[in-house]
């Protein structure tokens, strides 16, 4: 079984729509018993807490359904257990480096490194307005496509 986990700070608005929309794609191929998706954040400000209600509104429009998910924290026994650690960001990138052991280090990812978009980072849409939610549903769904097409290809 391959395990992925995404990784944002609070683990309430970019990871848990990643698990979500990753879930949801991994469903549609049938894989859910080759693929085990979690979340986390590189904070502990959320913890227990759901998606951010905008978060899970804007996954509701595309069938996705992040109610069940509540935030948690990265633990240093998570790099041993994923095969892929996926950061949003540079800013929780760096920060999962400073906390992994140097031979877990190669499992550590942009999680854009997996898209076909340009953009680098999945930005962080909590203190936004708008559309924010939305631009993070469509880069998250273009580079789950990718981080599945990978995982088809090598695992």
């Amino acid at each position: 079984m391959v395990k992925v986990l995404f990784v944002c700070m609070g683990n309430i608005c970019r990871s848990p729509t990643a698990e979500g929309v990753f879930r949801h794609m991994v469903k549609q191929i049938g894989a859910e018993n080759e693929i085990f998706i979690d979340s986390a954040g590189t904070h502990s400000y959320h913890v227990g807490n759901p998606p951010d209600p905008r978060a899970q509104e804007a996954a509701l429009k595309r069938n996705i359904d992040l109610s069940d998910q509540r935030a948690r924290h990265v633990s240093k026994d998570d790099f041993a257990e994923f095969d892929y650690v996926i950061a949003m960001d540079e800013s929780n990138k760096d920060d999962l480096l400073s906390m992994c052991h140097p031979k877990y280090r190669d499992r550590i990812h942009l999680f854009l490194d997996f898209a076909r978009s340009d953009e680098t980072e999945v930005p962080d849409p909590y203190y936004g307005q708008g559309r924010g939610f939305e631009i993070v549903l469509n880069l998250v769904e273009d580079a789950a496509s990718g981080l599945l097409e990978h995982i088809r290809k090598n695992h």
